[in-house]
C-alpha cells in the first residue's frame, strides 16, 4: 500500500469581477439661502456586484432617496454632488443630461419611484405606458405587444383589468406595482427601488419582494431603499444602514438579523423597535441636516456615548462608531477607485 500523501487539489481563484455599481465618497449638499449648506448624503461608498440586493434602511430624512436621485441625476438645481459612482465607466455624477436620459435612465437602470402616482403620465392609461416603455426598451413587435403587456402587468401582480385605468383612477398600492411593472420591463442591470412596498398590504410586500429577488437572480443588481426590515430580511444580501446623511453600517444580511446581529448603536435600535422584537423605540430624534454635530451624530441618542463620540468616528471594517463590537466584521468593504471629485469651489465676491 502506497504511503505516499494524496496530491492536494488547488482550487484556483476566481477573477473579481467589476461591480455593476462602484459608489466612493458620494456625497450631496444643498445651497440654501444665505450661502448656507445642508448636508444630505457625506461621504457614501459601497459596491453593488450583479446578482445582489444591497437594502439602504434608516429612518425618514437620512437621506437615503437624495443618494438614489443623484444616481439617476435628478436632484433639483440647488444640489451639488461629490465623488464618484461609477456604472460600468460611466461616472453618474459627472454625466450630461442627454447621456443620463438616453442610455442610463430605464435602460440601464430602472427606477421604482417612492412616490409612484407622480412618475405616471395622468393622461394616459397604465397599459398604454406599459406597451409604450416595451417598444421603446423592447423593441417588441406590433402583433405581440398585447401579450407582452399583459406579462408585465402580471410580472408585477398588477391586475390586468385595470391596464384601462388612468393614474388618478388608482389607490395608492395599485400605482406601486404600476411602476413596480414600468421599471421591470428592460431588464435594466440595476434595478433602483425608492420604498417599493409602500400602500402594499403583507401578502402583496411578499410577492413584490419574491418578484424583485428573482430580478436579482437572474443576475441584476438591486439597490432597495425601504423603511420595511421585514422585506429586507426576505430579499436583501447585504444591508446598509444610514443616519443623519452618512452609512454608518454595511453588514451581511444573515448576521445583521440573526447572529451576531447589528454592530452599530442605531442599527440595533432600529431592530429593538420591531413589534417582533422589542418593540422599543429609540429615544429622542435625529439631527437636523443643516445643523449636524461636528462629532458623531448618534451621540446624543445613543447609550453608549462618550467623550470621544465629540469627534467624527471613521468608517472602518463596516461601522462608524468609536466603540464598536469586537465580534462580526463586515465583509467585502468597497475596493479602492481612482480618487473621488470634491464639491466645486464657490467664488463669493471679487
Amino acid at each position: 500500500m502506497s504511503t505516499r500523501p494524496a496530491e492536494a487539489v488547488v482550487i484556483a481563484p476566481v477573477a473579481d469581477t467589476a461591480p455593476v455599481l462602484a459608489v466612493r465618497d458620494l456625497s450631496v449638499r444643498f445651497r440654501m439661502r444665505g450661502g448656507r449648506h445642508v448636508a444630505a448624503v457625506t461621504g457614501a461608498s459601497f459596491d453593488l456586484p450583479a446578482g445582489e440586493c444591497l437594502a439602504l434602511v434608516g429612518e425618514s430624512g437620512c437621506g437615503k432617496s437624495v443618494l438614489a436621485s443623484a444616481l439617476l441625476g435628478l436632484l433639483p438645481g440647488n444640489a451639488q454632488t461629490a465623488g464618484r459612482a461609477l456604472l460600468g465607466d460611466t461616472d453618474l455624477l459627472a454625466a450630461d443630461e442627454k447621456t443620463l436620459a438616453r442610455t442610463v435612465r430605464g435602460r440601464r437602470i430602472g427606477l421604482v419611484p417612492q412616490s409612484p402616482a407622480a412618475h405616471l403620465t395622468p393622461v394616459r392609461t397604465v397599459g398604454d405606458q406599459l406597451a409604450e416603455t416595451l417598444r421603446e426598451l423592447t423593441g417588441v413587435r406590433k402583433a405581440d405587444l398585447n401579450k407582452a403587456v399583459l406579462a408585465a402587468a402580471e410580472r408585477a401582480s398588477f391586475p390586468v383589468g385595470h391596464l384601462d385605468r388612468y393614474p388618478h383612477e388608482l389607490s395608492g398600492g395599485l400605482a406601486q406595482r404600476a411602476a413596480t411593472a414600468l421599471a421591470l420591463v428592460g431588464d435594466a442591470p440595476l434595478l433602483l427601488a425608492d420604498e417599493p412596498t409602500t400602500g402594499l398590504d403583507r401578502d402583496l410586500v411578499h410577492r413584490t419582494v419574491d418578484e424583485l429577488r428573482r430580478h436579482v437572480d437572474k443576475g441584476h443588481a438591486l439597490l432597495m431603499i425601504t423603511h420595511d426590515l421585514a422585506a429586507a430580511e426576505r430579499i436583501a444580501d447585504r444591508i446598509a444602514v444610514m443616519y443623519a446623511g452618512r452609512i454608518v453600517e454595511l453588514a451581511d444580511a444573515k448576521s445583521f438579523f440573526g447572529t451576531p446581529g447589528p454592530r452599530h448603536p442605531y442599527a440595533r435600535g432600529l431592530l429593538a423597535a420591531l413589534p417582533e422584537r422589542d418593540f422599543t423605540p429609540i429615544p429622542g430624534m435625529p439631527p437636523e441636516l443643516g445643523d449636524l454635530p461636528q462629532g458623531c451624530a448618534f451621540a446624543a441618542r445613543c447609550a453608549h456615548a462618550a467623550e470621544a463620540c465629540d469627534a467624527q468616528p471613521e468608517f472602518a471594517d463596516g461601522i462608524a462608531c468609536h466603540y464598536p463590537p469586537d465580534e462580526g466584521a463586515s465583509a467585502r468593504a468597497p475596493q479602492p477607485l481612482p480618487a473621488p471629485q470634491p464639491f466645486p469651489e464657490e467664488h463669493t465676491g471679487a
